[in-house]
Parts: C-alpha cells; sequence; structure tokens
C-alpha cells in the first residue's frame, strides 16, 4: 500500500491548473486554457519505450524508462510546435509488483512535472501468461497544443535551409535490439559492469534518459525562427528527416560534420556495424535536427547557446527527391 501511496503523490505533483479532480476516477478531466490563441490545434501522439525495458529489467532500474515515454512523447509533439497539456501512462504486467510499478510511475512523474505536463490518468494491466513474471511493458499518450499559425508542418522548408543538430544524451529509446545484443551477448558484459571506453556500467549507459527537447526549442518555434524540427527515433536519419520535407526538396547530411558521442564509436567498432546502419538505427548523438533559414542562423545559434546548447552543424536541404542523401 505504501507504494500505491507513493504513486497517487507523485501523480498528484504534476497537476497543473488545467486538472479537474482527482487521482481515480475513470477518465481524467482536464479544462484547457487557450487564451492568447487564434486558432489552437490539439496534437495527439503515442509511443513505447520499446527493448530498451529489458535492460531496466536486467539492471533493476525503473524509473528512467518512466522518464524515457514522457520525453520521447513531448518531443513527438514538439516537432510540430505543440507544448503538452496532459500524458496518459499504460503499463502492462505479468504479475504487479508493485515497488517496481511506483518506481516507473515515479519517473513518469518526473518526466510531466519537467515539462510541465500533467499526468492525467493511465491504466496499469496484469496479465499473467501475456507476459511472465518480471516482466512489463509501458507505453505512453501524450495531448498537447500548437496555435495554427505556429505549426510546423514542412511547408516553410526550402532550398538553402541549414540543419543543425543538438545532442542526445544517449541511445534514447531506438537501437536497442541491436545493442543489447552486441553488450550482452557478443561481449558477455552483465548490465553492472563497467566499460572503460564509456566511463560508465553498461546499464548507465544503455539506460540514460531520453531527454526532451522542449525547454531549449519551444521559445524559438513560437517565435517563428525555425522551418522545421525533426526528431530522430527509430529509422534515424533516413527515416525521420523526410517526414517534414516538401516534395522536390532532400536533406543532405553529412555524418563527418559532428563527433559522435563514445557509446555509438563503442557500438560501431566492438559491432562492426557499418556507418549507413548506424544512421539508420541510431542517433549518432544527435537527437533533435532544426531546420533553419540562412538569415536566421546567427539568431537561432546565438539563442540555442545561451540556453546552455552546443549545436553541431548536421547539413542543408537542397533540390532533388525527397529523401536523405549523405555526403
Amino acid at each position: 500500500m505504501a507504494a500505491v501511496a507513493r504513486a497517487k503523490e507523485a501523480i498528484r505533483s504534476t497537476f497543473t491548473p488545467g486538472v479537474v479532480g482527482d487521482v481515480g476516477g475513470f477518465g481524467g478531466l482536464f479544462r484547457p486554457d487557450f487564451a492568447g490563441m487564434e486558432d489552437p490545434l490539439l496534437v495527439a501522439s503515442a509511443d513505447g519505450v520499446g527493448t530498451k525495458i529489458r535492460v531496466a529489467i536486467a539492471a533493476g532500474v525503473h524509473g528512467t524508462v518512466g522518464q524515457d515515454i514522457v520525453n520521447h512523447c513531448v518531443d513527438d509533439i514538439l516537432v510540430q510546435g505543440a507544448r503538452p497539456l496532459f500524458f496518459l501512462d499504460y503499463v502492462a504486467t505479468g504479475r504487479m509488483r508493485r515497488e517496481v510499478i511506483a518506481e516507473v510511475i515515479g519517473g513518469v512523474a518526473v518526466a510531466c512535472r519537467e515539462n510541465g505536463c500533467a499526468l492525467l490518468g493511465g491504466e496499469t494491466a496484469e496479465m499473467p501468461g501475456m507476459y511472465a513474471d518480471g516482466d512489463y511493458d509501458l507505453a505512453g499518450t501524450i495531448v498537447g497544443v500548437v496555435d495554427r499559425p505556429k505549426l510546423l508542418d514542412g511547408s516553410r522548408v526550402a532550398e538553402g535551409d541549414i540543419l543543425l543538430g543538438l545532442a542526445s544524451s544517449g541511445l534514447h529509446t531506438n537501437g536497442y535490439s541491436l545493442a543489447r545484443m552486441l553488450f550482452f551477448e557478443r561481449l558477455g558484459l552483465a548490465p553492472h559492469d563497467t566499460v572503460p571506453e564509456l566511463g560508465a556500467t553498461a546499464a548507465e549507459a544503455l539506460l540514460a534518459v531520453h531527454r526532451s527537447y522542449l525547454k531549449p526549442l519551444l521559445p524559438l518555434v513560437q517565435e517563428g525562427l525555425l522551418s522545421a524540427l525533426s526528431h530522430i527515433t527509430g529509422g534515424g536519419f533516413p527515416d525521420n528527416l523526410p517526414r517534414v520535407l516538401p516534395e522536390g526538396l532532400r536533406a543532405v547530411v553529412e555524418p563527418g560534420g559532428w563527433e559522435w558521442p563514445a557509446l555509438f564509436r563503442f557500438i560501431r567498432e566492438k559491432g562492426n556495424v557499418a556507418e549507413d546502419e548506424m544512421l539508420r538505427v541510431f542517433n549518432c548523438g544527435v537527437g533533435m535536427v532544426l531546420f533553419v533559414a540562412p538569415d536566421r542562423l546567427a539568431e537561432v545559434t546565438l539563442r540555442l547557446a545561451h540556453a546552455g546548447e552546443k549545436v553541431v552543424p548536421v547539413g542543408r536541404v537542397e533540390s532533388g527527391p525527397r529523401g536523405v542523401r549523405f555526403a
């Protein structure tokens, strides 16, 4: 019961002024405030953490994946210019272990508070026979809002736009099937074994929390300084950059334009993974790509520096078949 009580306290700690009611209803109630918006649009997205959960279970560390799912979803709607309003979590497990569930939900609550997003509700499903004892899965749904004049839908992208990258905090939530095979099968590491090349244990390196880009980027979005944003998730650069490109334009990516962090170099070298496969599976140190018009480049770079962000050159936009070309 103490674990349940802690989870409820964590959920209440995320409540924003829009939340109506308390924990425990069949549905969450939220009264949005759209004051100052010309044409508010709701933006919704749902996602999961994937096989990163296998690392969390093996390491006995569960709060970080809770943060991962929220931050991933926040970034997914941020690329359309939206700020988050509320979040719903879904945890499925074979047998209820309240301490584990409380740790997961605690992580969800941490990230919700950091992003100004209410944890409005969710579901924990116990399904023996579907999941083994000790196993669980985690997914989430987020709802945010963007004023239509600020919407990023790719229509502003133009030939000559510059691609800037913001650093990732690790693998984020993608590429874990390959990473787990390398670390735990091919190299025979245990989660808490130290990896000298990384200066961390395997679990610390692989469970680094998927970062949220909301705080440094939302002000730039609201001031109309960006042409587009692309969240580098599953499918890497080849799959995610084209999602914001109009027909007749392609992204030119220069993988040598930034220094890949040690974790990605380790995977590439120890796993003998080709560069094109790395760029398709992993973010390779760049978790968010900004499309910036040349005449706004100096201001965007300066604003991000003041926010404590270091941008790296990723490439540019040129005319050509819609897609990605690596240079």
